[in-house]
């Protein structure tokens, strides 16, 4: 069979390294590559630009992947024949991503104070506490480490976020004692959030920190428990974050340092989420035209 050649793969690998690309995007472009020869039963250099063109006809009318998905896959082809078989192909260029148009889910404070009331285990507590009043992706708050905080300046060094990007952001005083109090019932000299004791070793010597899967599992349970019906989850605190604080007045520009985003167009799309925000502009709007046509 023609599935992907293994110098042509390796090289692949080596050039997605080159740029940065994260781990587990590797993992996905490898994938979409490696779907598009099974596709066609040979090595993907040999595949033309026809059929590539074909294929992504494929994607979008047939398997009808979701926009996302869609994404990714397209991503992934497009580096291999742009970077590592440096094809200057126009169907590259035609082809663009599918727009995803969803607005993410929003929980209200109430919301999510009912949340976090729900979560039973003091580790999970602290740990999607931390989450929603840092603005936290999941995977920068299992791995803080007891040396990230610093409560001389009241702020956590959140490093290797997306991107291996490093940010600081505020740390809100009540989440600092929330993490004392959670910190002395482990002692970890490196984790805030250590995983679980297996057995007899104490919870300071344990190796690595706490798991995602098992933080998203006891979001879940909270959620369930505590009869919210919305599609949300951990990430959604993220965004209830960043809308909270668009609602009170804290800048754009501010929370887009806070979270992270290398764009403003990322941060922008809270504005539509914020009903204080709608309900003022509606105000304006009558008070402007409201003089111009008096």
């Amino acid at each position: 069979g023609g599935i992907v050649m293994t110098p042509l793969r390796q090289r692949m690998i080596e050039d997605m390294q080159l740029r940065g690309l994260s781990k587990s995007t590797r993992r996905a472009y490898v994938r979409a590559v490696r779907q598009l020869a099974e596709h066609y039963n040979k090595s993907p250099d040999r595949i033309s630009e026809e059929e590539l063109r074909r294929y992504f006809l494929y994607l979008r009318n047939v398997k009808r992947f979701s926009p996302s998905t869609f994404n990714v896959t397209l991503h992934g082809i497009k580096f291999l024949y742009r970077y590592t078989l440096k094809r200057a192909w126009p169907t590259l260029d035609m082809a663009r991503s599918a727009q995803e148009k969803k607005l993410p889910v929003v929980l209200s404070t109430d919301e999510v104070r009912r949340v976090l009331r729900c979560l039973r285990h003091p580790r999970y507590r602290a740990c999607l506490s931390t989450i929603y009043a840092c603005g936290l992706r999941i995977g920068e708050a299992t791995r803080l480490q007891v040396s990230d905080i610093d409560s001389d300046r009241m702020v956590v060094h959140i490093r290797h976020g997306k991107r291996s990007k490093d940010r600081y952001v505020p740390l809100p005083q009540g989440i600092l004692v929330i993490l004392r109090q959670y910190w002395c019932t482990h002692r970890h000299p490196v984790w805030l959030f250590p995983t679980r004791t297996r057995g007899r070793i104490p919870a300071s010597e344990v190796k690595g920190p706490i798991s995602a899967g098992s933080v998203r599992c006891a979001f879940r349970a909270a959620l369930l428990e505590c009869g919210i019906q919305k599609p949300a989850t951990v990430h959604t605190l993220r965004h209830a974050y960043a809308t909270h604080l668009l609602e009170a007045g804290v800048g754009l520009r501010v929370i887009q340092v806070y979270l992270g985003h290398s764009s403003p167009t990322t941060t922008a799309i809270y504005t539509q989420l914020t009903q204080k925000t709608k309900d003022s502009a509606a105000e304006t709007i009558d008070q402007v035209v409201g003089d111009v046509t008096r």
